[in-house]
């Protein structure tokens, strides 16, 4: 496996909050546990995960850690979607794949495993047994989806980017 040490030695992505040392993600950003390194730069990672659900599945992470989505800072999210798109367009040149799944999940319900935001970069070929993604589609009222929208576009613009 490629060694993981990061570009800046001082970086601790467990800096930023305590009890977070258990984290697998900030320890293979920090180098303390092997993972096959495909990209980094100074504030992100990519490697392939464990059990990959396809050749060429690759994890991007941010070196600092962030529960979910909703937590990470519009910087931090600028630099994370740069290095989901740098390592997308490596993985498409290298298994040039017939499409691509880019996969985020927040929290346990959305089947979220490990609590450290991360973006699966999944290559896809046509008839590949990896299977659909989506259930099949549900049923909801126009009326209610009219009134759902409304009251989305209502707060869009109030609330911050991120949860606090």
């Amino acid at each position: 496996m490629t060694d993981t040490t990061t570009s800046d030695p001082g970086w601790n992505p467990l800096s930023k909050k305590a009890g977070e040392s258990d984290c697998p993600f900030c320890l293979i950003a920090l180098g303390s546990s092997p993972a096959r390194i495909v990209y980094e730069d100074p504030e992100n990672l990519s490697f392939f995960p464990l059990s990959p659900a396809a050749l060429g599945h690759t994890l991007v992470i941010p070196r600092r850690h962030f529960r979910d989505l909703l937590e990470v800072e519009p910087a931090a999210m600028t630099s994370l979607m740069n290095a989901v798109l740098r390592t997308a367009n490596a993985i498409k040149k290298q298994l040039r794949p017939d499409g691509i799944n880019f996969i985020n999940s927040s929290g346990a319900a959305a089947t979220q495993t490990v609590s450290h935001v991360h973006f699966h970069i999944v290559p896809r070929w046509d008839n590949d047994s990896f299977g659909a993604i989506w259930p099949e589609r549900a049923a909801f009222e126009p009326k209610r989806l009219d009134e759902l929208a409304l009251k989305i576009r209502s707060v869009s613009n109030e609330l911050p980017c991120r949860k606090s």
